[in-house]
């Protein structure tokens, strides 16, 4: 049996794409472009199960930080699914305050998040600033100033646009054996 130390791949390329592609289809929802239907099926298969997935293999990689963020929005996007599907058969109606409250818990976690964010690069901090500042505007459109949600819809294309550079980032640099989309310094050292 050899020695040398498999390679393995990056789990944090699933667990970005997951995010940015479901946060980038919610807002094509949250700014009028699409139903909800498609974020529903994406948010309970890619934004929610792979990322758990992305997440547990994170665990393995020692990477606390991917770890709980993907597991957690992860989580986030299957809860938020099934309030989807309880919404529309009836099974419980959550109103814009009851979301309200399940955006507000996951807006003091990405707080939390966005703090170490900072430590890791600019990328990564940047994400986590345009998260943060996305989850405070849904809180408040949901809490009396809905026209809050197209605006949020906007700033929240821009963070999943910075989730996907940083997945092709990564891709990138072990296709090209280089870095070809560098991601900046960390903003807190």
């Amino acid at each position: 049996m050899s020695t040398e130390a498999k390679a393995q791949g990056n789990p944090a390329v699933v667990g970005l794409a997951g995010f940015g592609v479901t946060t980038l289809l919610l807002q094509f929802h949250n700014v009028g472009w699409c139903g909800v239907g498609p974020v529903l099926a994406l948010a309970i298969i890619f934004g929610g199960i792979a990322q758990l997935i992305a997440g547990f293999q994170e665990f393995e990689c020692g990477n606390n930080f991917g770890y709980s963020a993907f597991v957690a929005y992860g989580v986030f996007w299957i809860a938020f699914g099934i309030i989807l599907i309880c919404n529309h058969y009836g099974i419980y109606a959550s109103d814009g305050k009851d979301v309200g409250w399940f955006l507000i818990a996951f807006t003091v976690y990405t707080f939390i998040m966005w703090i170490a964010a900072m430590r890791v690069h600019g990328m990564m901090a940047l994400t986590f600033t345009l998260l943060l500042i996305g989850f405070i505007l849904l809180d408040l459109a949901h809490f009396g100033f809905p026209q809050l949600t197209v605006v949020a819809g906007y700033e929240l294309i821009v963070c999943s646009l910075c989730a996907l550079y940083m997945m092709a980032s990564v891709i990138y640099q072990q296709v090209f054996g280089r870095v070809v989309l560098p991601v900046g310094k960390a903003w807190l050292s």
